[in-house]
């Protein structure tokens, strides 16, 4: 029998009142009653109360020391119930108590109040920060639904399959995290971004269908909704359809979504909205429908404006219904965030009751545009129309689309016990870089085209692919594509965005040589398991719900991660560290 424990807290019932146990677990707090002394008592399935009268029994005790305690478990005085806690109606008179491993240190921060803590402290002191019910839940809750996607995968027949965490660097969006080869000096791994090739070829290996839990890795600028590494339910179907995949997708999150959560939930099918749709009414490829809000294009209405700021602009307006009445300070808000975003204000007009406009640039309109305005947007009385204009269209979308976000914020119109579900679909192929004056992969250079003989044409931001992502509330959730398996369209699709046959055979030598062997049509897609708990547990911020995440400028203070390497170690791997960075 293990010496140090008979029973978990959570073992601990009415029914064994008299009985002698023993429980082990952490001090969470100690109280002194004049003469009786109170220690609470936590392990990992929750806290009991202890008591003796022998003042010398608890002395010298620190919180969050790890200590065995033997007693009797009596009933509590029914006054002195505690319903918080499971173990409320009892407790452990002690006998005898042994001090595993003392806390030899003054606390960072007190364990219950740790989520109200400086998150460099928090992510610094990760395990203390744990041992806090409602961060532990979470982590619990992830195993939980873990363990539900991997039986649901089984179910469906989907074979699970590791692939590679060391792989070669391949120009796939984002930067790659290289690793230096020791045997091969000059040369490089990259760990993966996403298992994006190998669930290919696992395709071409004449699997049905394959899945993995699947740790991705992406040097970027770390923000609340993106981290250095994440995982995602990674999934891969041959001879499979876009409606297919996508109906695979949908029962997913309806399930994970009800099963786990009390929220109201999208019921399948979701709403397909197709990319176009999604910019030109929301302005943003994720967008949250919890928000009614609706992005309109006004430019043909006031194409011969005299207003100066709508010349040769994009003028998008969003009207929302019942605020004319709100005060002037509620509009200056929104006027500053605009400013915040860029913009050099923002007009707004407000349609009275007896059927004028009123606002900053009624002055500059005619009255055949104020008529067309009211008449095209359906706009009511009390009602308020808000302007966003740029010369640059798409900037003007952008913008629009972070007015309407604000706009729904300041409105509440944000439910935060819906969970929004919906599906953008038909993401173009390419788009065109104004800057560098070339065309780039809009996505995925791997997803298959409506169209492959449009490649031809002069106007490539046409073409099509069978791309989709899952959005929910603001969020996007997952990410697939029916994949290309036509060497002639893929290679391209390479040579478009300005690769030489020479470079995509070197950058993708794997999977243009395997197709040459026979590849069914397959597709898949990638569901992001950290924001799906993000979601779950109604947080912001997608490190609160990963075990050891670095902090907000990539840095794990805990582990002390970057680190520099010693000089042995860097000529062992043929690396020399440029002078004006160690002089940094």
């Amino acid at each position: 029998m293990n010496k140090y424990y008979t029973h978990k807290i959570k073992e601990l019932t009415s029914q064994m009142i008299g009985e002698e146990i023993t429980v082990s677990g952490w001090i969470a707090n100690i109280r002194d009653h004049g003469g009786v002394l109170f220690l609470d008592l936590r392990d990992t399935t929750g806290v009991l109360q202890t008591v003796s009268n022998d003042d010398t029994l608890f002395k010298g005790l620190a919180k969050e020391s790890v200590i065995t305690v033997t007693g009797v478990l009596r009933k509590r005085d029914e006054e002195t119930y505690n319903p918080r806690l499971e173990t409320g109606k009892i407790e452990l008179l002690v006998q005898n108590l042994e001090i595993l491993s003392a806390s030899l240190h003054t606390l960072p921060f007190e364990i219950l109040a740790s989520k109200n803590v400086n998150e460099e402290v928090r992510l610094k002191y990760r395990y203390l920060d744990m041992r806090n019910e409602k961060v532990k839940e979470i982590f619990l809750l992830r195993s939980s639904v873990l363990h539900f996607l991997r039986n649901k995968m089984y179910d469906w027949g989907f074979t699970e399959v590791q692939t590679p965490i060391l792989t070669a660097s391949s120009p796939e969006g984002a930067r790659d995290f290289v690793v230096p080869s020791r045997n091969f000096k000059g040369k490089f791994y990259a760990l993966p971004q996403a298992p994006q090739i190998y669930k290919e070829l696992l395709m071409v290996g004449g699997f049905d269908k394959y899945f993995q839990v699947a740790p991705c890795f992406r040097d970027e600028d770390t923000r609340k909704d993106r981290t250095l590494e994440f995982y995602q339910l990674d999934f891969e179907m041959n001879f499979v359809t876009e409606e297919e995949v996508l109906k695979i997708g949908e029962e997913i999150f309806y399930e994970v979504f009800s099963k786990f959560s009390e929220y109201e939930v999208s019921r399948p099918p979701f709403k397909k909205i197709s990319y176009q749709e999604a910019i030109d009414k929301y302005g943003t490829d994720k967008p949250d429908l919890r928000n009614p809000l609706i992005i309109e294009d006004a430019t043909e209405f006031l194409q011969n404006t005299s207003f100066n700021p709508f010349k040769k602009a994009t003028i998008k307006v969003i009207v929302v219904e019942n605020i004319g009445k709100k005060p002037n300070s509620w509009f200056n808000e929104v006027v500053d965030y605009a400013s915040s975003i860029g913009m050099p204000g923002i007009g707004y007009l407000t349609l009275l009751e007896d059927g004028s406009l009123k606002g900053p640039i009624d002055k500059f309109l005619s009255q055949e545009e104020r008529d067309a305005l009211i008449t095209n947007f359906h706009m009511k009385a009390n009602s308020v129309m808000f302007f966003i204009a740029n010369r640059n269209k798409e900037l003007a979308r952008k913008q629009a689309g972070l007015i309407r976000i604000e706009l729904g914020k300041k409105l509440n119109l944000l439910d935060p016990h819906r969970l929004k579900l919906c599906i953008v679909n038909d993401f173009p192929m390419f788009e065109y870089n104004e800057t560098l004056k070339k065309y780039e992969f809009a996505h995925n250079p791997f997803s298959l085209p409506h169209d492959s003989k449009a490649y031809d044409e002069e106007d490539l931001s046409n073409i099509l692919a069978y791309q989709y992502d899952f959005v929910c509330n603001g969020y996007e959730m997952a990410s697939g594509a029916i994949r290309n398996h036509n060497l002639d369209t893929l290679q391209k699709g390479f040579e478009i965005v300005g690769y030489s046959k020479e470079e995509v055979m070197n950058r993708f030598q794997s999977i243009f040589t395997a197709f040459k062997y026979g590849c069914p049509p397959h597709g898949g897609m990638a569901i992001g398991i950290d924001r799906i708990l993000m979601l779950l547990k109604n947080e912001d911020n997608l490190r609160e719900v990963q075990a050891f995440p670095t902090n907000a400028s990539g840095e794990d203070r805990m582990m002390g991660s970057p680190s520099y390497l010693t000089r042995e170690q860097l000529d062992e791997l043929g690396l020399q560290i440029r002078k004006e960075e160690e002089n940094e």
